[in-house]
């Protein structure tokens, strides 16, 4: 199928991104990229020295020409440190993507929506293309996409929480809301969250989390691939409509005549 994840102008072959954090080793990362088959990695660039000379960074276990670095603003907990970050990341030739994240709150690091609805205007302006880590409120992703947001991406629960999809109503919301894509952030824990995700429709799904903290980042890595795969496909395919009472596989007329 030539079913491409399209966010600004750039094309993606795969739904699923993933991050590059918490990983156990720099070469257990590279080896869980590969097996995810993304075609995006998100790098918390705020965490890196850009201005290392003759030291190995996070940044050099990353094939660039094979990933498409999203740079993120983990870290930020007001719109100006967001701002700056997603500004040196630019100037040292990331690129203009980012993932914009103004965290609200240390302890459930949910999103100040304030601060990133005020970030993403900025950076629209400054030709970013912001990806915006948002709450599962449609109100707020309208607002985002009328600011030039390129999607959208609500949490279906607390970031590393690993709880799944608990918000399954208001990510469908969100998704009939806005014209862009919408990208399920933080939340997902097993495989199946991430099938799930992709048949409620959304566009992607981004982790991190599930996949660094297996047992087997890469085994792990190759079944969300394959879930976000099924999701999709069993979305597009459409399911069967729910009943309350059992019906017979075969025709009753074939049935009776047996």
């Amino acid at each position: 199928m030539n079913d491409f994840l399209k966010i600004g102008n750039h094309v993606f072959k795969s739904r699923l991104i993933v991050g590059t954090g918490k990983y156990r080793t720099n070469e257990e990362m590279a080896e869980a990229l590969e097996a995810s088959g993304a075609d995006m990695v998100t790098v918390a660039i705020g965490r890196v020295n850009l201005n290392a000379r003759g030291e190995k960074t996070i940044l050099d276990f990353i094939d660039r020409k094979k990933f498409t670095l999203l740079p993120n603003t983990a870290g930020a907990y007001t719109a100006e440190d967001a701002i700056r970050i997603s500004r040196l990341a630019r100037q040292a030739g990331v690129g203009n993507l980012v993932k914009l994240e103004v965290i609200g709150d240390q302890k459930t690091l949910l999103p100040d929506t304030e601060g990133l609805l005020e970030a993403t205007r900025v950076l629209v302006k400054e030709g970013f293309v912001v990806m915006p880590y948002t709450n599962d409120d449609l109100i707020m992703a309208r607002k985002l996409e009328d600011a030039g947001a390129a999607c959208v991406m609500p949490l279906a629960a607390p970031i590393g929480s690993g709880l799944g999809i608990q918000n399954p109503l208001n990510i469908r919301f969100i998704k009939e809301a806005v014209k862009v894509p919408v990208i399920v952030d933080a939340g997902v824990g097993t495989a199946s969250d991430a099938a799930i995700c992709m048949e409620l429709g959304v566009d992607g799904v981004l982790m991190n989390t599930a996949i660094a903290l297996a047992e087997r980042p890469g085994l792990m890595a190759e079944a969300m691939k394959e879930a976000v795969s099924a999701g999709r496909k069993a979305f597009l395919a459409g399911r069967i409509p729910r009943k309350q009472f059992a019906t017979t596989s075969s025709p009753e007329a074939l049935l009776q005549s047996r």
